[in-house]
């Protein structure tokens, strides 16, 4: 099974982009916080690479911007490229199947007040889900 649900903020406006025949495909970058912390008690995030393909990916061009808050589902993808160096690189990213947004738009001009951005609660999330889904999660986590 290859399913992936990721929380986080894009990191840049996304880019919009279309297939030689005419199919809207849109990239973006999104920071997702991890749960550990680094020694100085700051938050770590990994940088993912989400691709959103057809209708969905000019609906995500017409409201997402950079610090947009969303929820994507989707499956990993490695992709196997050759670099000038001769080199075998892969390279991950996510196809999204699914990208909600999480956090109201401002208006035009005007960025969002930081009482009205909703974070995401990854603790209460995992609980959550794992009753509804019926794991063990362990200590590990």
């Amino acid at each position: 099974m290859n399913y992936i649900i990721l929380t986080g903020r894009l990191t840049a406006d996304p880019i919009l982009r279309y297939t030689p025949t005419g199919v809207p495909v849109l990239g973006f970058t999104l920071a997702v916080d991890r749960r550990s912390r680094t020694p100085e008690g700051e938050r770590e995030a990994d940088f993912i690479d989400i691709v959103v393909w057809r209708k969905q990916a000019e609906i995500c061009a017409n409201y997402l911007r950079k610090g947009r808050l969303v929820g994507v589902e989707g499956r990993l993808e490695i992709s196997k490229f050759q670099g000038s160096d001769g080199q075998v690189h892969r390279k991950p990213r996510v196809i999204a199947y699914r990208v909600e947004f999480l956090d109201s738009r401002p208006r035009e001009g005007e960025e969002a007040p930081p009482e009205e951005i909703h974070t995401f609660d990854e603790d209460a999330f995992i609980d959550d889900i794992s009753q509804k889904i019926d794991i063990d999660l362990g200590e590990d986590i």
